[in-house]
């Protein structure tokens, strides 16, 4: 791992118990970083038999765990969050080799992440109870919050840092013990931040880190009755496979799951910020994130100027290694996914949409594609029914407020939608009847820590983030007290 200063950040084991170990069956993977190719490191192929003892580490610590006060569980999360702090650069350099963004986003993603680990760290204090006015003088009733066990996480490749500390960070807070699976296209950030939790005395056992190849890790986590609760971000495939597998168990699920964003403007919005919004939605991260736009629904008689406008911005861009000071945008994360871009434009041109920029590989080659802007598409094109994780801005028009609608919720997904007008009426009107879990109005980028963060329908089930984030790790219990004369 290249330039980092703090070369204890570079972890190339698993953490188990407070232990760093390589995998029992002894091999190994190799990390390559997708703008150049080269191999960054190995981590350990971790099986069944690791995963098993990471399970039994967190439940080992979770009777101690949960029992320690609140705000001693809060100051232990502080630490940690001024230590990501002080080791944002390098954690933005380890992220950037691995995963490929531009180092600028890198280091924001460090702070986003940390984001969630702060407002935890507070909101250990408010996991309040309840005292309920009793149904005979005798009696009292009370309703405590408890920690649900055992925590298993499974976070993807695109933001390796933020949706670890999304996950982690509340478990831990509500007195949860955590057994985490990064991708192992991305594990060094996850190793990184373990580390530095280490550091910052979270006790041994709380937190378990383990690297390899998700099938049998996946499996022993499904198939455990320790394992109380499972959080997965990641395919709506998958978040399928996850439901039905933790069913003999009962797990407890949140799945943060696929999406197919609409970013609806209408003719009375102000052009310049509903473009200035579309680039910052539909190109962080090289397209590759859950909530960027995936369609473009433009009200008729601005169609040509908004597509005009958004497509001389997109040329703009500027694509290269992240690392490089000037690039905006990084490679894509594999040929898997460079593929699937390609064909999603094939096919958008085949059925008759037009390239209006970009449309190719770029000419760096390897996983480098060129921002693309397709005008028109139509509902028949993969690029407006699938997700294309990848830098193609696809424009649709529409002619009324309730075609608009229909075409936004016309999909199995409702993670993110966006909406662009200047009339307060059908701002209300329309962002009522969008079937997502959140709904960006005149506004491109809508994630922080302050929010309920998640989707409807086949995007998954509970939130992240917010005062409600605290909930999907805890549990409710009912004491009814008699005897009170």
């Amino acid at each position: 791992m290249k330039f980092i200063k703090n070369r204890d950040l570079f972890r190339q084991l698993n953490y188990v118990n407070g232990e760093w170990c390589g995998a029992k069956n002894s091999s190994v993977l190799s990390v390559t970083n997708p703008a150049t190719g080269e191999t960054l490191g190995t981590i350990p192929n971790a099986g069944e038999e690791d995963t098993q003892l990471a399970i039994h580490a967190a439940k080992s610590a979770f009777q101690d765990w949960k029992s320690r006060p609140a705000k001693e569980r809060a100051n232990l999360l502080r630490k940690l969050y001024q230590l990501v702090m002080e080791n944002q650069d390098d954690l933005g350099l380890i992220m950037t080799q691995e995963q490929g963004k531009p180092l600028v986003e890198a280091k924001g993603e460090v702070a986003y992440a940390a984001s969630y680990i702060e407002w935890f760290s507070e909101e250990a204090k408010r996991a309040y109870g309840d005292v309920i006015p009793s149904h005979r003088k005798d009696t009292r009733i009370l309703v405590l919050k408890e920690p649900i066990g055992v925590v298993g996480t499974i976070t993807p490749w695109n933001f390796p840092a933020a949706m670890l500390a999304r996950k982690v960070a509340p478990a831990l807070a509500a007195g949860c013990t955590v057994v985490s699976k990064p991708s192992e296209l991305t594990p060094y950030s996850a190793l990184a931040l373990a580390y530095l939790a280490e550091l910052a005395g979270i006790p041994k056992g709380v937190w378990n880190v383990i690297v390899g190849d998700a099938k049998p890790i996946g499996k022993v986590i499904l198939e455990s009755k320790d394992v109380k609760k499972l959080s997965f971000t990641g395919s709506t495939k998958t978040g399928m496979y996850l439901m039905e597998k933790s069913a003999a168990t009962l797990k407890k699920l949140s799945l943060e799951l696929g999406g197919n964003a609409p970013f609806i403007v209408f003719d009375d919005a102000n052009l310049d910020e509903a473009v200035k919004a579309a680039m910052l939605s539909k190109y962080r991260n090289t397209g590759q994130t859950c909530v960027c736009v995936n369609r473009f629904l433009v009200e008729e008689s601005v169609a040509e100027e908004f597509s005009k406008r958004l497509a001389a911005k997109t040329k703009e861009l500027i694509v290269g290694n992240g690392l490089e000071p000037n690039s905006n945008q990084g490679p894509l994360i594999n040929s898997s996914a460079k593929e699937k871009v390609k064909l999603h434009i094939e096919d958008a041109m085949k059925k008759g949409a037009k390239v209006l920029v970009g449309g190719k590989e770029h000419s760096l080659g390897g996983n480098f594609f060129e921002p693309t802007v397709l005008y028109p598409v139509t509902s028949e094109m993969l690029a407006t029914q699938e997700e294309t994780f990848g830098p193609v801005s696809c424009i649709q028009t529409f002619k009324t407020e309730e075609e608009a609608v229909y075409l936004a919720n016309n999909t199995d997904f409702g993670l993110a939608s966006y909406l662009f007008t200047g009339n307060i009426a059908r701002l209300f009107r329309v962002a009522e009847q969008l079937e997502y879990g959140m709904v960006g109005i005149n506004e491109g980028i809508i994630s922080s820590e302050q929010v309920p963060f998640g989707g409807v329908k086949f995007s998954g089930m509970g939130r992240e983030g917010s005062k409600y984030g605290l909930d999907d790790y805890m549990v409710t219990k009912y004491l009814c007290i008699g005897g009170i004369q």
